[in-house]
């Protein structure tokens, strides 16, 4: 039997997800981001230790900016960096984009918030969403939904 041959994911698929979006929230349209990093922020990514629970974006003078997502700095960042975990990032958006963002959060009552961190060609992306909050008897029907979901595909299974 040949051994199994270990793939290093850094480099490779999604950094981290927000999971509590799609939960909380009507998820209208997505939109993907490049992010502005410093050097130490690309080492914790590559080592998958990124938080997106409780960030969100926000649009200021034209530009997008993302708050509130916490990179872990690993212990062998370089000692003449102060590493800020939870400093804010500047969004990278075609200008189209950010006109388009900025005239459905100001006149139509959206919300911007962080759903995906991954990697595509070597370079962190991140993907935004353009969201409604739900109410709670929206979360209820929704998880009323996923749990019928859940139980017919149970009984398919045991057909």
């Amino acid at each position: 039997m040949a051994a199994k041959k270990n793939k290093d994911t850094a480099g490779t698929g999604t950094i981290a997800l927000n999971r509590q979006a799609t939960h909380d929230y009507f998820i209208e349209e997505r939109f993907e981001a490049g992010l502005v990093l410093q050097g130490w922020e690309i080492k914790s990514l590559r080592a998958g230790r990124a938080q997106l629970k409780e960030s969100y974006v926000t649009l200021k003078n034209g530009e997008a900016w993302l708050l509130g997502a916490h990179v872990s700095p690993l212990a062998s960042a370089s000692t003449h960096v102060m590493p800020d975990p939870i400093r804010t990032r500047k969004l990278l958006l075609h200008r189209r984009e950010l006109s388009k963002l900025i005239g459905h959060v100001e006149r139509k009552g959206y919300t911007l918030i962080p759903l995906a961190l991954y990697w595509k060609s070597g370079r962190a992306k991140l993907e935004i969403g353009l969201v409604r909050g739900k109410k709670q008897h929206d979360k209820r029907a929704s998880e009323k939904e996923r749990d019928w979901q859940r139980e017919k595909q149970r009984i398919m299974k045991q057909r």
